[in-house]
């Protein structure tokens, strides 16, 4: 369970302590949720450096699951960048046993007439696992689907399954109107690989009837053995620890096998105690 970033600065108060300072966030957030999604690395590749105090900064267990930089997933054909994309995997080793599930994006003008570069860009990656996430509208239809999924559970690459539905199915919303960047697209609940990663992009409020449709489909995963790495998203996101911590709750209503959040177990300051 985790969120797409972990330097929010409107956290402090909330998800961090009262005057948490900036240089403390990974660290914080690290002894809260247990993995994040690496955004970050889609903008800009860190040094050696960098990677390394990520890794010092964390617990044991904890996992980072970066995304493939843009520069390699969004620059026209893909087979091109597997040079690229193997050198950025070396540097995320560096996090050792941090590195969770890498995974590659792609862009929505990027469809299944790519299909023989795609393939060729998959086959060609080594050494760590890896999760696709499609935008295309096409890839979510027959036949594109099966031929993807198929190449995907040969390869034992996941599938990045995105879900959109709570800030396009509510009512219109001016504070989400100019926030509705993220793609329209179905949602396939598609497993291809012993792990999956689900990127739940949340409304502020209005999230009750997603995540127990969602509890009853992680209940069923869990139990056949697959490994879920759920990030919790939300166009004001302020509401994104909050939002994944109501999903916690419910998971534990429903009696499902899932490992307590750090965060819940973080001992709350003792009060003192009064005569009168």
């Amino acid at each position: 369970m985790g969120c797409a970033i972990w330097a929010y600065k409107q956290w402090v108060g909330d998800l961090f302590p009262p005057k948490s300072k900036a240089s403390d966030f990974l660290n914080l957030y690290s002894r809260r949720f247990a993995c994040v999604e690496g955004n970050t690395t889609f903008y800009s590749i860190p040094d050696r450096a960098t990677v390394g105090r990520w890794k010092s900064e964390t617990p044991l267990g904890f996992k980072f699951c970066p995304k493939l930089p843009k520069t390699l997933t969004h620059s026209g054909k893909l087979a091109s960048s597997i040079s690229g994309a193997l050198k950025f995997l070396e540097l995320m080793q560096g996090l050792d046993d941090r590195l969770g599930v890498l995974f590659a994006q792609l862009p929505p003008s990027y469809s299944p007439a790519n299909f023989a570069d795609l393939e060729t860009f998959l086959r060609g990656w080594k050494g760590a696992d890896l999760a696709l996430e499609v935008r295309h509208a096409r890839w979510f239809q027959e036949p594109h689907r099966s031929r993807l999924n198929e190449l995907l559970q040969e390869l034992k690459i996941g599938r990045v399954l995105l879900d959109t539905r709570p800030i396009y199915e509510c009512e219109d919303d001016p504070q989400l109107e100019s926030e509705r960047k993220k793609p329209k697209v179905p949602l396939q609940p598609d497993v291809t690989a012993p792990f999956t990663l689900i990127r739940y992009i949340s409304h502020p409020t209005l999230n009750q009837q997603y995540l127990e449709e969602w509890v009853k489909i992680v209940d069923r995963w869990l139990q056949q053995g697959t490994e879920i790495y759920f990030f919790v998203h939300c166009p004001v996101e302020e509401h994104s620890p909050q939002n994944a911590r109501q999903f916690q709750r419910l998971l534990e209503q429903q009696d499902v096998n899932v490992p307590p959040l750090p965060w819940d177990l973080i001992e709350q300051p003792p009060s003192q105690m009064s005569l009168f």
